[in-house]
């Protein structure tokens, strides 16, 4: 195997992996909160009343809601990419 096919694989294991999770964001509401990235220098002056932003960077955006399609919502004021945050990872048995 070469240099080139296993950065090629890298690259399209990212993207894949993207995907799945921007899937999951917009057809689940199984996550808390969702994760903006790269917001605009605005988005933040878009959002409806009821979304809180639980933390904010340059490069990303946390924000929650009660409602149901906040992927949605994120995407028709200007998100790029959406992903789901606040998921519990695996926990142990005790």
């Amino acid at each position: 195997m070469t240099t080139r096919s296993v950065l090629l694989s890298l690259v399209l294991l990212l993207f894949g992996w993207l995907g799945i999770l921007g899937a999951v964001t917009l057809l689940t509401n199984d996550a808390p909160a969702a994760l903006v990235v790269f917001p605009s220098q605005d988005f933040l002056e878009r959002m409806p009343k009821d979304v809180a932003i639980l933390s904010a960077s340059p490069f990303s955006v946390t924000l929650a809601s009660e409602n149901t399609g906040l992927a949605i919502q994120l995407y028709q004021k200007g998100a790029w990419l959406v992903l789901p945050a606040g998921l519990q990872g695996c926990s142990r048995l005790s």
